[in-house]
């Protein structure tokens, strides 16, 4: 393991602990400009986690452990999928873990708890989001795990590192495949992190809400916690993508210059990211619940198409 690597690791979930509230402010700013109306300021998601961190956790009379482990682990869930995920280098301590079906693993198990957690204290609400939550799991999963494959198959390797490394330092080429699997990517992007038109993350309208359903009798430090965790999934799903269809920038082993280099070049691609997100929310309506798996679906065909068009045309 070397200095340099272990380096680049920390500074990877510095980064990702720092930047993740920011890009949600980023968003949320230039949705509320596209939309013509007042914005909140870029840093409101630091005050908001300021303010709950200060606040008492108030928890059910009845509520098990589970409800109060829950936060912990799925921020932890959250800290560890953004450091595995190449962000600024390849050479990571953490890049023999950082394989595509460990990633979608972490993302399930940190759903997995947040659904029982709504469910431990018995609210009508709380069994109706994860109930949610769980059938848009049941469907996103599988089409994750198919744009990860469709990306493995030209390193040969579900290695996200190895994928990177192929991706960013070979000839420009254009791949049909990567783009059936990009546009399948942003699908499930957005309905990952409860974003329009799956679900709407400014609203607590009871017959649409998913997330906020989710999270509803959270309060204080626990809410601060899960707040942040959903940040962190949104900045892990937009590295994510942006590691996979557009990887250049991201440092190579024993490369201490383009380390420096990465983090700018990292910051520019999320800022442009994430108005792309805005502009696209802006542009969608909220779809109905029960049109999701439709949505998901054509993700999924998406995601097949691009591994089908890679093994029958090599491209």
């Amino acid at each position: 393991m070397s200095i340099l690597g272990s380096l680049s690791q920390l500074l990877e979930i510095v980064v990702a602990l720092l930047l993740a509230p920011l890009l949600v402010g980023w968003v949320n700013q230039w949705r509320a400009w596209l939309q013509n109306r007042s914005a909140p300021g870029l840093l409101q998601p630091y005050r908001l986690l300021h303010k709950l961190f200060n606040k008492e956790s108030v928890v059910a009379e009845h509520a098990s452990p589970l409800f109060r482990a829950a936060p912990y682990i799925v921020f932890s869930c959250m800290v560890l999928a953004s450091a595995i995920i190449p962000t600024l280098s390849t050479d990571l301590p953490l890049a023999p873990a950082a394989d595509a079906i460990a990633l979608v693993g972490l993302f399930a198990l940190a759903r997995v708890f947040i659904s029982l957690a709504a469910m431990d204290i018995g609210t009508a609400f709380g069994t109706m989001g994860a109930r949610r939550e769980m059938l848009i799991g049941f469907l996103a999963e599988p089409a994750l795990l198919m744009v990860l494959f469709s990306a493995s198959l030209i390193p040969k390797s579900t290695s996200l590192a190895t994928i990177v490394e192929t991706l960013a330092h070979r000839d420009l080429a254009i791949y049909p495949s990567l783009a059936f699997a990009g546009v399948a990517f942003a699908m499930i992007s957005l309905a990952e992190n409860a974003r329009v038109p799956v679900d709407n993350p400014a609203t607590h309208l009871e017959l649409t809400m998913i997330h906020e359903a989710l999270i509803l009798e959270y309060s204080g430090r626990h809410l601060a916690l899960l707040e942040w965790a959903a940040s962190l999934k949104l900045f892990a799903y937009s590295c994510l993508g942006l590691a996979l269809f557009f990887p250049w920038g991201v440092a190579e082993a024993q490369a201490p210059l383009e380390l420096v280099l990465a983090l700018p070049v990292l910051v520019l691609k999320l800022a442009i990211g994430g108005v792309a997100l805005a502009a696209m929310e802006t542009a969608s309506a909220k779809m109905r619940i029960f049109r999701v798996p439709e949505f998901l679906g054509t993700a999924f065909l998406l995601a097949v198409i691009g591994v089908l068009v890679h093994i029958l045309l090599g491209a």
